[in-house]
């Protein structure tokens, strides 16, 4: 189930940064605000989301003493 989760969001991440390319392949970046905004979303969104549900070690760090 993880494994299949991971896969999906690592498809919908890239396809945000897709998206939020699509401007600069057009050429019209004034107008494509809309896709920047809307790729850049789903990117990191999902970015996110593959961490902390996926990966299992994105949480905070325990608190120990100092390593020197």
């Amino acid at each position: 189930m993880r494994s299949a989760l991971r896969v999906v969001l690592t498809i919908l991440m890239y396809a945000g940064v897709a998206i939020f390319l699509i401007p600069y392949v057009r050429g019209r970046i004034t107008s494509g605000i809309l896709f920047m905004i809307l790729g850049a979303g789903l990117a990191v969104s999902c970015g996110l989301l593959r961490c902390y549900l996926t990966e299992g070690d994105c949480g905070r760090l325990p608190q120990g003493g100092r390593d020197w």
